[in-house]
């Protein structure tokens, strides 16, 4: 159990309350019970090392206050908006008989005794923290959960967990799942290798409509080149056809000779 010391503050307004911050104090109030709500403060550098715990709402502290000492439970923590330094705690006195709800964390053990972890699988934890209701007297500091012979699709449920007397889960409709252990999930990577070669297709794909495109061009101005050709070499031909008729022409009219007189 842990021992934290207190004392009382008389003080009530912010400005004097920032002062005890600043000396390293945090304000703390004291409820429950039949006494009276008490306004204390503790020393930050005593209570900082059990505040980084996970289980520090469900650790039972004994609270010395000016030489009276007394059990409590911290119940609420506020923080800075900035800093994130703790401002201000609640602390809960424990009242012998009565019951109390507060979350427990899991704790699991025997992880090489799994034969599932063994193998590859993985432990999926579904709760971290199981709130149960309990005696304030028996508040167990965790639940404690082993992992020996677990095999892949094990499911861990509250009905497997041993509880202290007395000690109870307030969820009771229905045998709630806490862990399992999941086969291992395999990522497999996409070959490389065969995106390049797709790639590569796609690509020549792509470019094979403008070598078509090409040839089609190609071919089509050299069928206009050689229409062109055929027509010159048929004007050509027509002019040599026309010189030789003319020429003929002149070789069949005869020459008239002048009439002589008599």
């Amino acid at each position: 159990m842990n021992n934290l010391k207190a004392i009382k503050r008389e003080n009530t307004s912010s400005g004097e309350i920032n002062k005890l911050r600043q000396k390293g104090f945090i304000p703390a109030i004291l409820y429950g019970g039949k006494d009276p709500n008490a306004k204390i403060s503790v020393e930050k550098k005593a209570v900082k090392n059990i505040l980084n715990s996970e289980s520090f709402l469900s650790t039972v502290i004994e609270l010395d206050i000016d030489g009276k000492k007394q059990k409590v439970l911290p119940r609420e923590i506020s923080y800075h908006v900035v800093s994130d330094e703790p401002i201000h705690i609640d602390f809960m006195r424990m009242v012998p008989g009565s019951k109390i709800i507060i979350e427990i964390p899991v704790q699991f053990k025997n992880h090489s005794d799994s034969p599932g972890l063994k193998r590859g699988g993985v432990l999926n934890i579904v709760r971290r923290k199981v709130e149960l209701r309990c005696p304030s007297d028996k508040i167990p500091d965790d639940i404690v959960i082993d992992l020996t012979g677990s095999d892949i699709g094990t499911s861990i449920k509250i009905s497997s967990v041993k509880l202290p007397e007395d000690v109870k889960p307030t969820i009771t409709d229905r045998d709630f799942v806490i862990a399992t252990v999941a086969a291992p999930t395999v990522v497999k990577e996409p070959e490389k290798p065969a995106e390049e070669t797709a790639t590569e297709g796609v690509e020549g794909e792509t470019a094979s409509p403008t070598t078509e495109e090409g040839s089609e061009a190609a071919a089509a101005t050299g069928k206009e080149g050689a229409e062109a050709a055929k027509k010159d070499d048929k004007g050509k031909g027509k002019e040599q056809s026309g010189d030789k008729k003319q020429g003929g022409d002149k070789k069949a009219s005869p020459e008239k000779k002048p009439t002589e007189k008599k």
